[in-house]
């Protein structure tokens, strides 16, 4: 049977994560800001969550309709098929946000939602009482100028929660972040990448599984897998496949940096962690003292905000160093995040390409420098 899910994602990485799901098989995808709609079967579900970088999580929407009074939503969500994945031992609470749209009190709409919810599973069941002390199921609703979505969530905890983080430095980067800016940096299963500023870990880490193609997911569990509608087989063999794809005579390698004796000890942690420890080299190092050891690569990072970890001057004499330290030079590329918007200036040297992104609250530019040679190829 097939179901409409809703991937949401960081604003700018919407065509990123349409073309992961185009390769995972996915059907009827259409992207919006901030999100990407889909459709497939209940595999597709567990595909989705094992395998997307880029998505914060795979919701599986029951329903779609306009509402603009409280007796509009309680019939309308009274009317999905919710029993269809809800049991009657089942937990299901409710949250959402409301954005342009007249029902605009979000404890208001928590409560006739799951009002209505009571009373359609009341009705399925024929109990008067949910003591709610099985597996969660979190209903979420978006209504957005009186659009209401009602949708269930298979993920649970966020997508960039891969399970190898074991915690961050003083200003990590979303994974789900990083691994967008990889794919539009061009990062491949040959390439080679590097991070002077590597922190935690992130980049070094999730260019390492998507070089080798390790589902980004395979060592983490998602709420759906607890839902007695959703068979166990569907699971396992999502995660065989996945693995079986796994590209283990891939070429690719990473070398990290960083000032900070504890932070290298960390992604060294985390890297070991999520399995891919041999093919990142990790050192303590400062900017100037930068270097690359092959003719070709990849420069991926995340230098200090000035906003957030050090004054504004001292940021932006970072930048000047990092001008000195990264040529322009045949076979090399250069991806930086920042939201200074003197950056190019500090740097000394004017983009190639830019894309606005939002590490979290924080609105960013990602400046691409690049080998026009190398551009050709890809």
């Amino acid at each position: 049977m097939e179901y409409q899910y809703i991937a949401p994602c960081h604003f700018g990485l919407e065509s990123v994560l349409t073309g992961e799901l185009k390769r995972l098989g996915a059907e009827k995808i259409s992207a919006a800001d901030g999100r990407v709609s889909f459709a497939g079967d209940l595999s597709m579900m567990a595909r989705a969550n094992l395998n997307l970088r880029t998505a914060e999580r795979v919701l599986l929407c029951l329903g779609e309709f306009e509402a603009r009074s409280f007796t509009e939503l309680f019939d309308s969500v009274r009317a999905l098929p919710l029993e269809e994945f809800i049991g009657k031992q089942d937990a299901f609470p409710v949250k959402g946000h409301s954005v342009h749209s007249q029902l605009h009190s979000i404890p208001d709409c928590q409560s006739i939602i799951k009002k209505a919810a009571v009373e359609r599973l009341r009705e399925k069941y024929g109990v008067g009482w949910f003591e709610e002390t099985g597996s969660v199921h979190q209903i979420q609703f978006t209504i957005l100028k009186d659009r209401v979505s009602i949708c269930l969530d298979t993920s649970g905890a966020g997508l960039h929660k891969r399970g190898y983080r074991k915690n961050g430095n003083e200003a990590p980067i979303k994974e789900t972040l990083a691994a967008g800016i990889l794919d539009v940096a061009g990062v491949r299963r040959d390439s080679i990448l590097y991070d002077p500023f590597c922190g935690s870990g992130t980049f070094l880490i999730e260019a390492a599984l998507k070089g080798m193609n390790i589902p980004a997911g395979i060592n983490r569990k998602f709420a759906a897998q607890n839902w007695d509608s959703i068979p166990a087989s569907i699971w396992q063999q999502e995660r065989s496949r996945g693995l079986d794809l796994v590209r283990r005579d891939a070429k690719f390698a990473a070398y990290g940096s960083d000032v900070d004796s504890k932070a290298v000890e960390l992604a060294l942690f985390n890297a070991n962690k999520a399995g891919i420890a041999p093919r990142v080299r990790i050192r303590i190092r400062d900017i100037r003292d930068f270097k690359t050891v092959t003719d070709t690569g990849i420069v991926v990072t995340n230098p200090p905000y000035g906003e957030r970890l050090l004054d504004i001057r001292a940021a932006q004499e970072i930048y000047r160093k990092m001008g000195e330290a990264f040529p322009l030079r045949p076979g090399f590329s250069y991806a930086i995040i920042t939201p200074d918007e003197k950056f190019e200036q500090c740097f000394g040297r004017r983009a190639t390409k830019r894309r606005k992104l939002y590490n979290g609250m924080l609105k960013c530019t990602l400046y691409q420098y690049s080998d026009p040679a190398l551009s050709k190829k890809r």
